[in-house]
């Protein structure tokens, strides 16, 4: 039987973590039982502003708390695997956020644990609860805009004041398409499926500090013959934007997860035989482009109603697999067949 409140520990508390904490705490199905940071600084900051049951620097003892029921990781990537393993072994749910890993190999060995420990794991990718980007797709679905043909998507995010606390984003293994990138992939793909293969160019002219390009354009061949494209900088001089444009047989959607409309053509009645369009809609929309309340709500309702969960373990590797390739793509300068996870 599911008790009334389920002990949830956030691991991190970064500002993201933060996000999480205050997520937690507007849920009527858990509380937050503790927070856990190795940074003395903001690990006390924390227990101070939330006041959990525990606030520790080890993630651990956490694993090894009976009272603790799932944890949200909200770490480097670098870690993702080794404390997602511990947890689903220890018999925890786990929600991670995004990317799920850095390789698909690391992908797999979660995925493993997931199945072995009998255990659930959802990967936090956002996009999927960005009020403009369900309506979008909400609007897709419908068939509103007809058949997809061109599907697009940015992360554009100026990386200059966001290392990472003690620079843990400026690492080479945490390429920015796999980093930050699998924001435009993974929303792309929940629309318009898994790619098959990519084609993809990088350069790295704004952060010459960074030990990875800082700019990559990536053509993709989605199922049905659509196609598509993303571009990803880490170090563009502009503000932070995810603008995605879905163009179909009957109509086009332009959204962005940090503007207040989406914009919608339709089509129209013909006139003297000639195909019109409608004057562009714009439909308002919340801001809120890091909806980790929702996500945590999901996660939440997946648990306590044994529904499967909303971004699977599966969903997330699939996306960590695209991203791979078009690095990989662009660092050998040929298109790349995208494999995805065998587990």
């Amino acid at each position: 039987m599911i008790k009334n409140k389920l002990n949830i520990a956030v691991i991190g508390c970064s500002t993201m973590a933060q996000f999480h904490m205050d997520g937690i705490l507007k849920q009527e199905e858990a509380r937050l039982y503790a927070v856990c940071d190795t940074a003395p600084e903001r690990l006390e900051e924390c227990r101070a502003k939330y006041k959990p049951e525990r606030s520790i620097a080890d993630y651990r003892e956490l694993v090894a708390d009976p009272k603790v029921d799932a944890v949200i990781l909200v770490t480097p990537d670098q870690v993702h695997l080794e404390m997602a393993e511990a947890f689903l072994r220890a018999g925890k749910d786990v929600l991670c956020e995004k990317p799920m890993a850095l390789t698909v190999e690391e992908c797999e060995k979660m995925m493993q644990a997931e199945r072995e420990s009998g255990k659930r794991l959802m990967i936090g990718q956002v996009c999927r609860c960005t009020p403009a980007f369900l309506l979008a797709k909400s609007i897709i679905d419908e068939g509103r805009i007809g058949e997809l043909f061109f599907v697009e998507s940015e992360y554009a995010h100026n990386y200059d004041n966001a290392r990472g606390y003690a620079d843990w984003r400026v690492t080479p293994e945490r390429h920015a398409v796999i980093g930050g990138g699998c924001h435009a992939i993974d929303l792309l793909r929940w629309i318009a499926g898994d790619p098959t293969e990519v084609y993809a160019l990088a350069n790295h002219k704004c952060l010459p500090d960074w030990p990875v390009d800082d700019c990559t354009v990536a053509l993709f061949q989605f199922p049905n013959h659509v196609a598509g494209k993303v571009f990803t900088s880490i170090g563009c001089r502009r503000n932070y934007t995810m603008r995605s444009v879905f163009y179909g047989t009957k109509g086009t959607i332009i959204c962005d997860n940090t503007s207040p409309t989406i914009t919608l053509f339709e089509s129209g009645e013909p006139i003297n035989g000639k195909r019109a369009y409608t004057v562009p809609q714009e439909i308002p929309v919340e801001i809120n482009n890091h909806n980790v309340t929702e996500e945590i709500s999901v996660f939440l309702n997946a648990l306590i109603n044994d529904l499967p969960m909303p971004v699977t373990s599966r969903e997330g590797a699939n996306t960590v697999a695209v991203c791979c390739a078009t690095v990989k793509s662009a660092k050998e300068g040929r298109p790349v067949t995208i494999e995805y996870p065998k587990a």
